[in-house]
Formats: C-alpha cells, sequence, structure tokens
C-alpha cells in the first residue's frame, strides 16, 4: 500500500465507514505517522490539524475505531477505512457525523451480536439458548416463524407482519450461525444470480 502524501501537503483524506453497516462515519486526515500507527496499534489515529498532534480517535471519549480493512483509491491520495465504532462517532453522541441515523445494514450488526452471544456462551441470552438446543430446534424455529410471516401476510395489519418478518430474519441468521454460514455467504449466491 503506496500512500501518496505529497499532494495534501504531507496529508491525505481518510474516509471511515462501518464495517457493518457501511454507513459512512467521519472524515479525517493522516499523515504517514498516523498511518503507521494505525496499521499497528489496529484504532483509527488522525493527525489532528487543530491540535497539530497525532489524535486517536476515542482517547478522551473510550469511542475508538477499531480497523477490520484499509483501502486505498485508485489514484493513491484516499484513504478508506472499515471500522468497527466502539460507542458513537461523532463528539455529538451520534453514530455518524453527518448526521445520518439509519437501520440499513442493522442485519450485518444484530449477525455478530448472535454470534457473540453464542460464541461466549451468554447463558442469559434466548440466542445462545435456542442455539443450544441444536439444528433440528432452530430449523423448527425458523419454520414457524416462516408460517406466522405468511399469515399475517393475508392480513392487513402491517404492525404484525414487519414484526413477524422480523422475526424470521432473526432466527434465520441464527440457523446461519447453526450451519456455520454468513449472511455475505448467502449474498454472494443472490448477486451470481443477478
Amino acid at each position: 500500500m503506496k500512500i501518496d502524501f505529497t499532494k495534501g501537503d504531507g496529508l491525505v483524506p481518510v474516509i471511515i465507514q462501518s464495517v457493518y453497516t457501511l454507513q459512512v462515519l467521519m472524515l479525517g486526515y493522516m499523515n504517514e505517522e498516523a498511518l503507521e500507527k494505525t496499521n499497528k496499534e489496529k484504532r483509527v489515529t488522525f493527525f489532528s490539524r487543530s491540535k497539530n498532534r497525532l489524535w486517536t480517535k476515542g482517547e478522551e471519549s473510550g469511542n475508538f475505531l477499531e480497523v477490520k480493512d484499509i483501502q486505498i483509491d485508485c489514484d493513491n491520495d484516499t484513504v478508506l477505512i472499515k471500522a468497527l465504532p466502539k460507542g458513537p462517532t461523532c463528539h455529538t453522541g451520534t453514530t455518524s457525523c453527518f448526521k445520518e441515523e439509519t437501520s440499513k445494514g442493522f442485519l450485518y450488526q444484530l449477525e455478530e451480536i448472535i454470534h457473540q452471544r453464542i460464541d461466549e456462551n451468554d447463558s442469559a441470552s434466548y440466542t445462545n439458548k435456542l442455539y443450544k438446543k441444536g439444528i433440528n430446534k432452530v430449523a423448527q424455529k425458523v419454520g414457524e416463524e416462516a408460517v406466522e410471516l405468511v399469515i399475517e401476510a393475508k392480513d392487513n395489519d402491517t404492525n404484525l407482519f414487519k414484526n413477524e418478518a422480523a422475526d424470521l430474519l432473526y432466527h434465520y441468521l441464527i440457523l446461519l450461525k447453526a450451519k456455520g454460514y454468513k449472511l455475505t455467504d448467502i449474498e454472494e449466491i443472490l448477486r451470481k444470480r443477478n
């Protein structure tokens, strides 16, 4: 990864994007030292133009940005970092500095929560309890939720229909985990069919 720091007088713009939702969270700037530190520590560090020093996002608030992937653009002068935010990204307390709050992409975050509850063997978690009952019970629950969704689709209660659709998706994600797959595996099949 060779970044051209000369175009911006030693700084390059860095776009931070949520690894799960792909929502743009913020924009900052890095010099070579900030990029090195980010790569080494796997936490986003910028060069703060106002403080005139390196600044790790979250050093005061605890709302760090955990690096999951780093890409550079075709001109080698802009960086895209996909990160897992540990709390709100913006100093105002919002998810994004662009004030956009969205549910788009939340399925990936939910998938990670499901995996965490199962992998950490959370005994208080409904998700973990269902998973521990085995594949037959998980598959049965998906079937039950699918039938309930079909029943609600025939009626005109929008709220019940949407809630049953959410239940089906939630249980489907548990089934994917039980089978050893992720949502992206299924998306890839759909993409290939397109």
